[in-house]
């Protein structure tokens, strides 16, 4: 009796769905068969785009399988497990998500009916190692090497990788133009990591074949003050300040207060302000640079001064384009303008403000460490070049990893083909 009164444990909150056995892993493979589904007919150069829209109003179209897999608002945690696959491999290799996300799916539709004939699930898991195991032998011996090859047939293999992961995408028409494109981008970040070091442009109008590549650094034109048109807009070899200051009056916050005694100190202190910004301004020209750049705003009475002095200034410049530029020029970021020297400055051969399509565009060629480069990327409409962009990207990790691991294997579901033989 006493064994009989003993109070309920509860481990788990109340209603909390603790369904487990063979229909609960049935259950999770039709989740994650019903997800593959919708990327499925992405698929190779003849997969079609998928236009998504999310209660904000956003507007996607793409046949990229990361892409999609993100946007889509999926709840049940065992098909959440392949939007991680696809992620995974998005970050890791760049091209592939949705051969990933597919055959993980079969590989779980095939498993489907053993788990119902009652084969325990550990039996099923020690198959697919060993498939996975010969699998990986068959690659390795397909596998060709790039290692010794000449500069030209080496950039010709990697023009191919390229070519393959943009055979599928929107712009897969000019495939060839936009290879070569990445891989001489990729060449120029040398053996880095940092793959931001690729800037990717976006400027709406135009055809795809006015893109064009930049051997340094380009970023839209800021916003600019009056006197900004009586710059300089040309430069060889300038020298490049770079800085994270304000070069404008600021007013005074609303509750600030000063007390005088006497009413003519009043202009002492506007004096004083106005000394302040005229010392900022007289130190950047005695730097001897002609480019001033800033992430902070420059104002009109900065502008001015440096238009009549032929110093060329942009501020409110994107903190990425500010470290491209000081990686690409060779100068460091500045956060006070006082013993400027000659080491913190950076060069290059040529700058340049030069009109693309409706924008205006700072680009800075002939940089000396050469380590980043910027992809102008043209076309209709906005929807169609974001989607480039994401083409783009792909191809620049597919380029950038075979870069580094040297070895390819034949690509457009070429290899999958080859394992169905084993």
């Amino acid at each position: 009796m006493a064994a009989m009164m003993q109070p309920q444990i509860i481990l788990l909150k109340e209603g909390t769905d603790t369904s487990q056995g063979k229909a609960q892993l049935v259950s999770n493979i039709n989740a994650c068969t019903a997800v593959a589904d919708v990327v499925r007919s992405t698929l190779g150069p003849r997969g079609m785009d998928k236009l998504i829209h999310d209660d904000k109003g956003t507007v996607t179209i793409s046949n990229d399988g990361a892409t999609i897999m993100k946007l889509l608002d999926i709840v049940h945690p065992a098909a959440k497990i392949l939007v991680d696959i696809a992620k995974s491999q998005d970050s890791e290799v760049g091209d592939g998500t949705t051969t990933v996300v597919l055959l993980a799916a079969e590989f779980l539709r095939e498993a489907k009916p053993f788990i119902e004939d009652g084969v325990h699930p550990q039996n099923l898991i020690r198959s697919f190692r060993n498939a996975s195991y010969k699998a990986i032998q068959k690659v390795k011996e397909l596998a060709k090497s790039i290692e010794g090859q000449s500069l030209e047939e080496k950039k010709r293999l990697l023009s191919k990788c390229a070519a393959t992961t943009l055979s599928s995408k929107l712009i897969g028409g000019e495939k060839e133009f936009f290879a070569s494109m990445v891989v001489d981008a990729v060449g120029a970040i040398g053996d880095g990591d940092r793959l931001n070091m690729i800037g990717i442009k976006k400027v709406p109008g135009g055809t795809m074949r006015d893109s064009f590549l930049v051997n340094g650094v380009a970023f839209k034109k800021t916003f600019s003050y009056a006197g900004f048109e009586q710059q300089p807009k040309k430069f060889l070899n300038p020298k490049i300040l770079l800085l994270n200051i304000e070069l404008e009056l600021k007013s005074e916050k609303e509750n600030a207060e000063i007390r005088l005694s006497d009413p003519s100190q009043y202009q002492s202190i506007v004096d004083a302000e106005w000394n302040i910004i005229y010392d900022k301004l007289d130190k950047c020209v005695q730097s001897g640079a002609k480019v001033v750049l800033s992430r902070l705003a420059i104002g009109d009475l900065a502008t001015q001064y440096f238009a009549d002095r032929d110093i060329f200034c942009a501020g409110r410049v994107a903190e990425e384009d500010l470290l491209r530029v000081a990686a690409a020029t060779g100068g460091t970021v500045q956060t006070s303008v006082n013993n400027v020297v000659d080491e913190v400055l950076g060069t290059c051969e040529h700058f340049e403000e030069r009109q693309v399509g409706n924008e205006r565009f700072n680009i800075f060629s002939g940089c000396p460490s050469g380590r980043t480069a910027t992809i102008v990327l043209r076309g209709g409409a906005d929807q169609f070049i974001e989607e480039a962009e994401r083409s783009l990207h792909d191809a620049i990790m597919i380029v950038r990893r075979a870069t580094k691991n040297s070895t390819v294997v034949a690509g457009g579901g070429a290899i999958d083909v080859r394992f169905y033989h084993i």
